[in-house]
């Protein structure tokens, strides 16, 4: 039996995952509370392998080393999540790398997920990583697609899409719930979308 891989996002009700220029809406856009962060920490306790990109990796190693205890790049859930086995799908990146239980992997995302998959024993996790998991959705191979929405609209200053995927998707609603009164967390099924018209000649 294969591995289910979960892409977790973050995204402003418009679709965006960060936002440009000085702005100080920070990582969960000044939203989170305490049913978000108990949330999260608790998606956390059973054993799951995190999947990132090189450039989300590096992210979160630079973000951990400049922030102080107080930090929300701090919050238990995050440090929960870095003491996970993780596998980092890069070409570039070699060790020693700064995370607990990091292997950088190197090769095509698509195979070598699709290889995790057959061989762990965990399920599989990433959150972020958007250029990857566009691929992996493409690919067929995201098993679940959790999309964390906020209430804000960043139509000025927001950056990088997260769903901005080169295919055609058929989503199925397996679990929604709100989170401090606005977040809306929806965990979709994703599935290549087959047409069913025919063209005449």
């Amino acid at each position: 039996m294969t591995a289910t891989y979960t892409f977790d996002v973050f995204a402003s009700l418009d679709g965006y995952g960060s936002y440009g220029g000085d702005g100080d809406w920070g990582g969960y856009w000044g939203k989170q509370g305490p049913e978000l962060l108990g949330h999260r920490l608790r998606s956390f306790d059973t054993e799951q392998r995190m999947v990132f990109g090189a450039t989300t990796f590096r992210q979160f190693v630079d973000m951990l080393a400049e922030s102080d205890e107080g930090a929300d790049v701090r919050d238990p859930w995050v440090s929960r999540m870095r003491e996970m086995p993780m596998t980092v799908l890069s070409s570039s990146l070699e060790g020693p790398l700064d995370w607990p239980d990091a292997t950088v992997v190197s090769g095509d995302a698509v195979d070598v997920v699709a290889r995790l998959k057959e061989e762990s024993d965990v399920p599989l996790r990433s959150h972020g990583s958007l250029s990857v998991n566009w691929a992996l959705l493409a690919a067929g191979l995201v098993d679940r697609l959790q999309v964390t929405v906020f209430p804000v609209l960043t139509g000025r200053s927001g950056t990088d899409p997260v769903l901005a995927v080169d295919a055609d998707l058929d989503l199925e609603l397996l679990e929604q719930r709100t989170l401090d009164g606005n977040i809306q967390e929806l965990v979709y099924r994703p599935t290549l979308h087959r047409s069913t018209s025919s063209s005449s000649s």
